[in-house]
């Protein structure tokens, strides 16, 4: 068997080809500072909506990698209240959310504070606040103690896809990462968010959780590289998409002998597909300031508002009477007018199809 990478002397003396990364690398840089420049150029609250929406994704997203689906409206409900931002249509959430929302945030905004062993602990207790995943009793809210194996397949045909840090040298590898996460200062944020997210992972520190942690982590450090809270793009939500070759690329480098050259090579490839995929929420995000400057004078009702901007956010189906009705809680009546009134106006028009139901889409707009 493959020895694994923290079985060697001095592992954490990392290791890489810079020429096979300087390429992705510059393309990665250059785009960070583009995306500020278009956000920044957006004005304020298009810039709140823009943070919203990648931090309510990430959340969402992060979870998803571990299988476990939390409701994004009440995860973007959640993040809206804790940063004040004012947004029409919040809903209330359970303590799970809440919980998950409060690490994050505390990754993303509070970037500048040192990572102390009790923080984490409390990040863990937060994610974990009834003791349970799933069915199981954890250790929370502390390094766990046992042997920790990732495996998958049935009972009696496990199949083990890594064996992290043995228990009782947790504490010592944790107070290692811990003082380099605060003191490292000559290494590019960007590589220092890869290379954290990578050490994390190998020393696997507690009883569950881990991944989203170590997503956290990410964010955090880039966060720290652009000096701001503001996120525009979400890392955990491209992981999602990339997930089979996010572990294939793990288990390759976790036997490595210090070069960690491919999984650099992978996190800033995937750190650029991120920034791309936002390239077109910020379009959407631009529509959508629009629209509301175009139309600040024009008579539009808080059940017209909050069906309007589920439009620009990315509505699923087509937009009927009765679902109009569903979702601002209405009787079919008033979901008829509230559309007939949007036609008149030249906001929304029915589509072409045929049908017994008549469907509606937002008419195009320039500003004029």
């Amino acid at each position: 068997m493959a020895k694994y990478i923290y079985e060697y002397k001095n592992w954490t003396d990392f290791s890489w080809q810079d020429k096979a990364i300087n390429a992705v690398f510059g393309e990665v840089r250059l785009m960070q500072g583009k995306i500020i420049g278009q956000m920044n150029a957006l004005g304020f609250s298009a810039k709140e909506e823009a943070t919203l929406t990648a931090l309510s994704l990430d959340v969402v997203k992060s979870s998803e990698i571990e299988g476990e689906l939390l409701n994004y409206d009440q995860v973007r409900s959640s993040i809206a209240r804790r940063l004040g931002i004012n947004t029409a249509g919040l809903v209330s959430s359970s303590r799970h959310i809440e919980g998950v929302v409060e690490m994050m945030l505390d990754a993303t905004q509070r970037y500048t504070l040192l990572l102390t062993e009790k923080r984490l602990f409390g990040w863990h207790a937060a994610l974990f606040s009834t003791g349970y995943s799933g069915p199981y009793v954890i250790e929370v809210g502390r390094y766990r103690t046992g042997e920790m194996q990732v495996v998958s397949g049935a009972m009696g045909k496990e199949k083990v896809h890594y064996e992290a840090v043995k228990p009782k040298l947790v504490k010592t590898e944790m107070d290692k990462f811990l003082d380099w996460f605060n003191n490292e200062n000559r290494l590019d944020p960007v590589l220092k968010a890869a290379i954290a997210h990578f050490w994390f992972i190998i020393i696997h520190p507690f009883d569950d959780g881990n991944g989203r942690i170590g997503r956290a982590l990410t964010d955090m450090l880039l966060a720290c590289g652009e000096g701001s809270g503001e996120r525009f793009y979400s890392m955990s939500s491209q992981i999602f998409s990339e997930r089979n070759r996010y572990y294939e690329v793990l288990q390759k480098v976790q036997h490595s002998s210090g070069d960690i050259t491919e999984w650099l090579d992978w996190f800033l490839h995937c750190l650029k597909n991120a920034m791309l995929a936002t390239e077109n929420t910020t379009q959407k995000i631009l529509s959508k300031a629009e629209f509301w400057k175009l139309h600040e004078h024009t008579p539009i009702n808080e059940r017209q508002r909050l069906i309007l901007n589920k439009l620009f956010d990315g509505f699923e189906g087509k937009l009927q009477t009765s679902k109009w009705a569903k979702i601002a809680k209405t009787s079919t009546d008033t979901a008829l007018r509230d559309i007939k009134d949007l036609v008149e106006k030249g906001i929304l028009q029915q589509t072409n199809e045929g049908g017994r139901n008549a469907n509606y889409e937002l008419l195009d707009f320039k500003l004029k």
